[in-house]
């Protein structure tokens, strides 16, 4: 197998966020080839890393050796339960790095890419169901949703109705395939592979990741500690979206309805944002990592209780 190669994003970004330091305990949620980990190591912190990817798990755990990392081959919606195995009552900072890994990308056998003929897997674990078996087991109207909701493809419809039909749904050029015989060519977009959002909406379904990412924002109170920090990078609008949301509730962004003239829903801060806008890659890094143009990093820290 290919050696896993992952190159952190935004690092610098991240240090700057999340201020690791001897004495602080970070949390990586998403530790891929252990570049961030390593970092945040390098400067002091005692970090807790998880991944659900078996072959990151196996890289990481030979890049951060010798170093105050441990590691657990565990989704980052496990952390509360890690955290506690640990005795750790909570972290000073946390850190996800959402999205698929140029190593997924590049491996045709797991796949995730629409370049290379594999599988139609998709698992970034070693359990759950493939692709295939979900595109086997939806109906049009249920694969047209996922298309749709989680691909934001305009052609959802048409999409869905091509890959039902299609003789065999079992490799990654069946459904790029079934994908080009239903977009009308004229249509086909002109900087991107015209089945990007399919295969992106698939991934996202296949590996539940958009309820991996509420379920640990809804944990973020509990996994961090008083003034704790939380970095979080995504890839795409979706998870951007849930990420933008959280972080005004959590800073008491009022929730009545905006004809109401007094708030009556007692929204309160117990998180300050420390990004007002997403934070982007610099030019320099877009041109030295491709993968960086589309990230947009978010940060907010937790307050310190009032006392009574």
């Amino acid at each position: 197998m290919a050696e896993f190669s992952h190159r952190p994003v935004l690092l610098a970004e991240v240090l700057e966020l999340l201020a690791p330091a001897p004495g602080k305990v970070m949390l990586d949620g998403t530790a891929g080839g252990g570049g961030h980990a390593r970092a945040l190591a390098e400067r002091g912190a005692s970090v807790v890393a998880l991944d659900r990817d078996p072959a990151a798990v196996r890289a990481a755990r030979e890049a951060l050796r010798g170093f105050d990392v441990r590691l657990f081959e565990r989704r980052y919606s496990e952390a509360p339960s890690v955290l506690r195995e640990l005795g750790l009552a909570g972290v000073d900072g946390a850190l996800l790095d959402l999205g698929v890994s140029s190593h997924q990308l590049d491996l045709p056998e797991r796949g995730f890419s629409f370049r290379a003929q594999g599988p139609l897997d998709m698992r970034m674990g070693s359990t759950g169901e493939t692709a295939a078996e979900l595109v086997a087991q939806l109906d049009a109207l249920e694969l047209e949703r996922i298309l749709r909701d989680f691909g934001e493809e305009p052609f959802a419809r048409r999409i869905a109705r091509s890959i039902k039909a299609a003789p065999r749904m079992e490799a990654t050029g069946d459904l790029v395939r079934a994908v080009e015989a239903a977009v009308p060519r004229a249509r086909w977009p002109r900087h991107v592979h015209v089945a990007t959002r399919t295969f992106q909406a698939l991934r996202i379904a296949v590996n539940r990741e958009l309820e991996e990412l509420e379920a640990f924002l809804g944990e973020l109170p509990s996994i961090l500690r008083p003034l704790g920090r939380a970095a979080i990078i995504s890839f795409h609008s979706l998870e951007d979206r849930l990420v933008k949301r959280r972080m005004a509730e959590l800073a008491g962004a009022c929730r009545c309805p905006p004809d109401l003239p007094v708030c009556a829903c007692g929204a309160e801060a117990t998180f300050r944002l420390l990004t007002r806008k997403a934070v982007q890659a610099s030019e320099r890094e877009q041109a030295e990592n491709p993968r960086a143009r589309s990230a947009r990093l978010r940060g907010f820290e937790k307050l310190e209780r009032k006392a009574a």
